[in-house]
């Protein structure tokens, strides 16, 4: 059924539940249908001579998120409005607006936090940082997106003494982790825990002898297999072109985490370690 029939025919399934304003708008969208598509919600609600929350509470009763939608869906006829979800679980339509981006971005990564703080095993976490502290090498592997929260691994252990190392390049990751040994650990990002690069270098890492971190948003994954310790974002993987895009959001919070764990290991240890590094680049700012 297209979308034209659809408006048409859900008007007609709710009509007599609706309140008389509502009506009000049903029958002018009944009676100038080809023309509703380029009105406002304004402009609406002061033709059929209701109020602007009338039109959007109609809108709603027919299954629209809001007025909006609807008037997409009345302007785009032959197109399904369940069909666009480029970024499933953001909740981001054609129909939506920039000024909406904004509030739906800080919405969805609140969103990514709080499933992150659910997610997360307190005791595991410890387990990581009393690996990463006491090891003689921390290897990190990722691909893709995952570079971002990895790179950012690198940089904050490297600015408290940690002798780290990441490579972009697959090949020299699968180097890298089996020249690996039990007095090292290797750190391996994967939003989907099946990224085949990431999984095959922990995989090494773990038959060298080195102990093993997986930061990854999902149970029951092949990276978990090769894993000592396991640091959840999230309770289960979502469309890969979705949700893994902003990923970093709580894989860079268990970053910052990891960071200040360990910090307070040894505070007097890695406080000196960060003072000395920022003395190393002090000459680096910029003074005009």
């Amino acid at each position: 059924m297209g979308a034209l029939m659809d408006v048409k025919q859900r008007i007609s399934n709710i009509y007599t539940t609706l309140r008389p304003a509502e009506k009000s708008v049903a029958s002018f969208i009944h009676e100038h249908y080809d023309d509703v598509g380029n009105l406002t919600v304004a402009q609406l609600a002061e033709a059929a001579e209701v109020s602007q929350p009338t039109v959007i509470r109609f809108a709603r009763k027919l299954g629209f998120n809001g007025y909006r939608e609807m008037r997409y869906v009345l302007n785009h006829p032959m197109e399904d409005p369940q069909a666009f979800e480029p970024l499933e679980g953001y909740d981001l339509h054609p129909w939506d607006g920039i000024d909406d981006v904004p509030a739906k971005a800080v919405t969805g990564a609140k969103a990514m936090l709080d499933e992150m703080m659910q997610s997360l095993s307190v005791k595991e976490f410890h387990k990581a940082v009393s690996m990463i502290a006491r090891s003689r090498i921390v290897d990190i592997y990722s691909v893709e997106d995952s570079v971002t929260p990895a790179e950012d691994l690198l940089t904050k252990l490297t600015y408290l003494g940690l002798q780290c190392r990441m490579h972009t390049d697959v090949y020299l990751q699968q180097i890298s982790a089996g020249h690996l040994t039990d007095a090292d650990v290797a750190v391996a990002f994967s939003y989907s825990g099946s990224s085949e690069d990431t999984v095959k270098a922990l995989r090494l890492a773990r038959n060298q002898g080195a102990g093993t971190v997986a930061i990854t948003n999902s149970t029951g994954t092949p990276i978990v297999n090769w894993a000592d310790v396991c640091l959840h974002a999230g309770h289960g993987e979502r469309t890969i072109y979705g949700n893994a895009i902003f990923s970093r959001i709580s894989h860079i919070a268990i970053v910052d985490m990891l960071y200040m764990g360990v910090i307070l290991s040894d505070y007097t240890r890695y406080s000196a370690a960060l003072d000395d590094s920022g003395r190393y680049i002090r000459d680096k700012v910029f003074h005009g």
